[in-house]
């Protein structure tokens, strides 16, 4: 896949198409200056009305056994299918973070979580998203294969498959997790994972 192009203060490539008309009058979008803004926005000549282009939230957890390993799905769906990554997804707009992350970890694992502290946030800013990340606590449900994981299982801290990751967002997860419970460890280097977008 291609490289994903900005303009300035821009709107992805991808995202473009979605984003072309007025949500207020049904006009064509224009980027370009806009009076008392910072930056070209996109803005209906029509209307006035700007339409700010903000990144989506994914919320996801590291849901962590009796034994301290950390819970990895094998991705079933695209990006990223076939890779490891923590489970998670998009907030929705009438549910918590918390409640997010819960919901994420049950659907993709069939595992009950009790999130703790945050690991982190991370942007993909090629993705449009930030990731919020929690360490979890494993209080019941059993594991199974879903649509969107073709499986999942533990891995101790030293035994991450580095090279298999999906995400940039998902190595800087598990990589200061690492950092926290097992500072004895070697870390990857972060500049080698670098994932094309939409894989």
């Amino acid at each position: 896949m291609s490289e994903v192009r900005f303009g300035p203060g821009g709107v992805p490539d991808w995202l473009e198409p979605m984003i072309r008309f007025c949500s207020r009058c049904g006009g064509q979008l224009a980027f370009g200056p806009v009076a008392d803004e910072e930056r070209d926005r996109l803005a209906c000549p029509n209307c006035g009305f700007v339409s700010y282009v903000n990144p989506r939230l994914v919320v996801t957890t590291l849901p962590i056994t009796d034994l301290g390993e950390v819970m990895l799905i094998r991705r079933g769906i695209q990006p990223g299918q076939g890779l490891w990554a923590q489970p998670g997804g998009f907030l929705e707009i009438d549910e918590t973070v918390r409640d997010a992350a819960i919901r994420e970890t049950l659907e993709e694992t069939g595992l009950r979580v009790e999130p703790g502290a945050i690991v982190g946030l991370y942007s993909r800013v090629q993705a449009a998203v930030v990731v919020v990340a929690f360490e979890a606590r494993i209080v019941g449900g059993a594991t199974e294969a879903t649509r969107e994981a073709l499986e999942t299982r533990p891995f101790a801290p030293d035994a991450i498959p580095w090279s298999e990751i999906a995400f940039e967002t998902s190595v800087s997860a598990l990589r200061d997790w690492v950092a926290r419970v097992r500072p004895d460890l070697p870390l990857p280097d972060l500049s080698t994972f670098r994932r094309p977008f939409g894989g």
